[in-house]
């Protein structure tokens, strides 16, 4: 059931990105048509008959009922029959230009373009999402690990301070101040740690069974 929820997940955000990329690259058609002074019809995202729809400013904004795609509607530019039906203008427009035609062509790709750079920046901004254990208290010693050999003995509770006598802040995910990495980091054969227990400090040593120069 869970592998069920997250296919639906996983297909509600494609739906959704793709939409928001038709949308965007269909705003800069309808925005650089609007620029160049051309007669705009229709603004419409996704296809089939309209179960939503609203007129402004002599153009009719539509939602149709079949979730892909979208399209501005240009009598001036070419005929839109077969993909939203019947012309509905009926005044004589004069055929645009061809530097107009090559603009507003032009300005859907170049909005994808910039929404691309900008969804880079954010995610570039955002950074790399890390995993991340803000907690060095020790839950539990696993008997089969060489953490289980230390001396004196690990013990649940335990409250890791540092590693060969790095100070430590989480398990893992930061390469300076998690436990994990810095055990990884570490030469030799002995790993020496330091533990707070019952508030005292204690040193504690491991012999991981890796000698690494």
């Amino acid at each position: 059931m869970a592998d069920f929820l997250t296919a639906l997940l996983v297909i509600f955000v494609v739906v959704i990105i793709f939409n928001i990329i038709i949308f965007v690259h269909e705003l800069g058609h309808f925005l650089a048509a609007r620029w160049r002074g051309l007669e705009v019809e229709r603004f419409q995202i996704w296809f089939g008959k309209p179960i939503w729809k609203k007129t402004h400013n002599g153009v009719q904004y539509g939602l149709g009922w079949i979730p892909f795609g979208g399209f501005v509607a240009l009598p001036q530019m070419a005929p839109m029959e077969a993909i939203e039906g019947e012309n509905h203008s009926d005044k004589p427009l004069p055929p645009a230009k061809p530097i107009d035609k090559i603009i507003v062509a032009f300005a859907g790709p170049l909005f994808s373009f910039l929404l691309a750079v900008l969804t880079a920046f954010a995610v570039w901004g955002a950074g790399k999402p890390s995993f991340k254990l803000d907690s060095t208290i020790i839950g539990y010693v696993d008997d089969s690990k060489p953490a289980a050999n230390a001396e004196p003995a690990f013990a649940e509770g335990d409250k890791i301070l540092a590693v060969n006598g790095v100070a430590v802040d989480r398990w893992m995910g930061d390469t300076d101040t998690g436990v994990r990495e810095n055990i990884m980091l570490s030469e030799g054969e002995i790993i020496t740690f330091t533990v707070k227990r019952y508030g005292v400090d204690e040193p504690i040593t491991v012999k991981s069974g890796y000698n690494i120069p």
